[in-house]
């Protein structure tokens, strides 16, 4: 297991690139500016609801303002009776076709459509990127990931699904750093989201939120799954070889998990439920795994 873990690491291709381009829509003006919500093979729901695809906050957007889908080669969008129609290019959109380039107006807020074939989408893609990734692990930035999380407890309620959340902390970093230098340091990291990344699933959001601090949201997953979940990657971390300045340390992690519930029913509370069992694992001895009651 040991061996299976630190091969899978070292031939880990790295950061993320990113994904083949698909068409989408960003809003290029008023609430929610910069957001952007990929067009796959799902229906994409864009309104003020939480747990809408594309959430736009405002008093102007309707809880669910409009659908858009994939049919065939094209993108259509249809306006769900919102009190403030739906405009393609300042006309109501009632249900078409969307062609490249185009504005639609949901609300106050102006969406540009982008076609996957355009050459502006390979440019965004680009930008989406560097917005939403940290550029040494690959992994998600920790503004994204609260946005992420956000959506994800929205959804878990709406639908009564369970959601867990696991913030994980590398212990003993700093002497690492102080007797290595931080490009050494920096290597470590990457590592070690090369191996997060290897133990997530595809439905799974994993992010490096702050120095040497990473956190994992697993979907559909409760406390003990949670908890299982854990201490694979625990072992599989206590496993790789890392070499830092050509020394090889064994480089160890403590993780605190939090499950969501009623009084952990948004993301600050559920965060600091976390980092409360993360305190638990370090006090107790680290490298360890600790689940917030």
């Amino acid at each position: 297991m040991a061996d299976e873990t630190t091969q899978r690491t070292m031939l880990s291709a790295g950061p993320e690139r990113p994904a083949p381009r698909s068409a989408c829509l960003v809003v290029i003006h008023g609430e929610g500016l910069g957001q952007r919500v990929d067009i796959g093979d799902g229906v994409v729901r864009i309104g003020r609801s939480d747990d809408a695809d594309l959430c736009i906050p405002h008093r102007s957007v309707s809880r669910e303002h409009c659908t858009v889908w994939r049919e065939g080669g094209a993108c259509r969008i249809r306006d769900l009776g919102a009190t403030n129609p739906v405009l393609v290019n300042d006309e109501p959109a009632g249900e078409r076709e969307l062609c490249d380039g185009d504005h639609v107006t949901v609300g106050e807020s102006i969406l540009k459509f982008i076609s996957q074939t355009s050459v502006e989408a390979g440019y965004h893609e680009e930008i989406y990127q560097l917005a939403t990734h940290d550029a040494l692990t690959g992994l998600y930035n920790r503004r994204h990931f609260c946005e992420i999380v956000d959506k994800e407890i929205a959804r878990a309620q709406r639908h009564a699904r369970a959601l867990a959340l696991c913030i994980i902390d590398v212990d003993l970093f700093k002497p690492v750093n102080d007797r290595y230098g931080h490009v050494e340091g920096d290597e470590v990291l990457r590592r070690l989201g090369a191996v997060i990344r290897a133990h997530v699933r595809d439905d799974d959001v994993a992010a490096r939120i702050g120095g040497e601090e990473f956190a994992v949201l697993l979907c559909e997953c409760g406390a003990g799954d949670a908890e299982a979940f854990a201490e694979r990657l625990r072992e599989g971390v206590a496993a790789t070889a890392f070499e830092p300045g050509g020394d090889r340390q064994r480089i160890t992690v403590s993780i605190g998990i939090a499950a969501l519930s009623p009084s952990r029913a948004a993301r600050g509370s559920l965060m600091a439920a976390a980092d409360a069992a993360l305190y638990r694992a370090k006090n107790d001895g680290r490298n360890l795994v600790r689940v917030q009651d």
